[in-house]
């Protein structure tokens, strides 16, 4: 069956955009709430059809958000839209870190990454060190603490020489960065693990 928006009697035509605007609404409200603070994972978005069932806020969000992500079981895509403290990420003017605590760092068979995104756009960030993620496979070159814990400096500016190893360059504004867990264990998909913080460096 063709559909043709232009066929539409201008009553359902409006009635398609009220709705499309306010599903637009309910999946803004489900970042925030939802997604943002780890209440529903991107675990929970991808899958089959059985998997999903008739969940289609969460069917819209992973359309929306994450097209062709992969189910839990190949890989999480835990978010960064907040410090932990609940504010926007925006690297005008601040100053973040991640700290990883020695071990394995997270819970994975695979590998890991945190990957930076410019907002509005979602695009990579254009940086002097040309380095638009940071992730497992660079942990030799990494700066640790006297225990092996490592912490990645997320902001504008160069945290210095000594830290760039453990540079993850963010805009000069608004930004979103997303952790990727590849092959995640067993605690990363029973929800015991929990995503390091992203904290705002105080001034």
């Amino acid at each position: 069956m063709d559909f043709n928006a232009a066929n539409l009697s201008p009553e359902i035509k409006k009635a398609v955009e009220q709705g499309m605007d306010d599903a637009q609404k309910e999946l803004a409200e489900f970042e925030k709430t939802e997604l943002a603070t780890g209440k529903v994972t991107s675990g929970e978005l991808f899958g089959t059809r059985e998997f999903l069932k008739n969940n289609y806020l969460y069917r819209y969000a992973a359309a929306a958000l994450g097209i062709y992500g992969n189910s839990e079981k190949e890989a999480m895509y835990p978010i960064y839209r907040e410090d932990a403290s609940g504010q926007p990420l925006n690297g005008k003017g601040n100053k973040y870190t991640i700290y990883l605590p020695p071990g394995d760092y997270h819970p994975v068979n695979a590998f890991w990454s945190f990957t930076m995104y410019k907002l509005p756009a979602s695009l990579l960030v254009a940086n002097p060190i040309n380095r638009y993620l940071v992730n497992s496979p660079m942990l030799p070159q990494f700066k640790k603490d006297a225990k092996g814990g490592v912490t990645i400096y997320v902001q504008y500016e160069s945290p210095g020489k000594e830290n760039e190893s453990n540079w993850l360059p963010a805009p000069d504004g608004p930004f979103w960065v997303v952790l990727r867990l590849y092959w995640p264990k067993q605690d990363a998909l029973d929800g015991s693990w929990k995503q390091p913080p992203l904290e705002l460096v105080k001034k």
